[in-house]
């Protein structure tokens, strides 16, 4: 059976979403923010610079400033990526603002 490419992409969307992880983070306070951030999707590693991420203050997420080159604009593919960074580096003040 063919797939529609609708459903070929549908399918390699959700299987990339599985293939995303972390690498490394090291921002740290008084600039948490910071730092630089290091993803992999199907092994290729993405960097994101300094100042990429914004704090949402101790008891909020952190969100993406800026997404680097390479990586798809596609909504659940960086909606992974925020859930991924939330998931493995700590909420915090960045200290950058005190």
């Amino acid at each position: 059976m063919k797939l529609r490419k609708s459903n070929k992409e549908k399918y390699r969307i959700n299987n990339v979403l599985n293939l995303v992880k972390f690498v490394s983070y090291d921002g740290a306070w008084p600039n948490l923010c910071s730092g630089t951030l290091v993803i992999s999707i199907d092994d290729v590693q993405f960097k994101f610079e300094q100042d990429n991420l914004c704090s949402g203050g101790n008891s909020g997420p952190w969100t993406i400033s800026n997404w680097p080159k390479g990586i798809p604009n596609n909504k659940k593919l960086r909606e992974a990526i925020i859930k991924l960074v939330n998931n493995n580096i700590q909420w915090g003040c960045c200290g950058g603002c005190i």
